[in-house]
């Protein structure tokens, strides 16, 4: 898989490094020259160009690649390198970082985002996440669709404790992907019962979250009344 990454500061060369580690081809675009460093980086493409300019997206070929990541740390840069990737080269794949909470609204279809990565909110979720039992928290935002990667871990007094996956009336337009038991990653196979302290991943319709977190944290005596 080809990959273009705008922006080569700490954030994109981490990415970069990642994915090379996995086998992918990747191309490091800034227009800094005190960001082209080879030599922290050196099995990926390097181009120092603006790319927020098509001529430079012309000669990165961005209409080979398979993905794009707008990884720079200014907002407006990243939504333009979304844009022009998904419009002008018709790059099947964009995910764009959000540094500013306050610009997140933004980020999505019509300016050419596949996927909105906010490091803010993502830090501040992952801190809820490790306190909160019974409580959503939205881990990551999907343009597509207006869906959202969820997390909740299910309190010891849920009525679902002790269900089978396949029992469960889940809400339209949500979708269980992964539980999570202690050290254990679980495929949510209709058989597998879910158990207190179980975290819970879904990919949910924003619209329909308020509905899947009343179903999980409701207590057994609400269930039986």
């Amino acid at each position: 898989m080809r990959v273009a990454i705008a922006g080569a500061g700490a954030v994109g060369r981490s990415i970069a490094g990642e994915l090379l580690e996995n086998g992918h081809e990747v191309l490091l675009i800034d227009k800094a020259p005190t960001a082209i460093s080879v030599e922290r980086v050196p099995q990926a493409e390097w181009l120092l160009a603006d790319a927020c300019e098509i001529t430079s997206l012309d000669e990165a070929a961005l209409q080979r690649c398979n993905v794009v990541i707008a990884a720079t740390g200014d907002d407006k840069v990243n939504l333009v390198v979304s844009l022009l990737a998904k419009t002008e080269y018709g790059v099947p794949r964009v995910v764009a970082r959000v540094n500013n909470p306050k610009n997140e609204w933004l980020f999505n279809e019509a300016w050419g985002v596949d996927v909105a990565v906010s490091t803010p909110r993502l830090m501040s979720a992952l801190v809820e996440e490790a306190v909160s039992v019974g409580d959503l928290v939205r881990l990551l935002r999907f343009s597509h669709g207006d869906a959202n990667l969820v997390e909740l871990t299910l309190p010891p007094e849920s009525a679902l404790s002790g269900t089978a996956v396949g029992d469960v009336e889940w809400p339209q337009d949500t979708s269980l992907v992964t539980i999570i038991r202690g050290s254990r990653v679980l495929t949510p196979s209709a058989e597998e019962t879910l158990e207190a302290g179980d975290e819970l991943l879904f990919v949910a319709a924003q619209a329909r979250e308020e509905q899947l977190e009343d179903l999980l944290s409701v207590r057994r005596e609400d269930a039986a009344s």
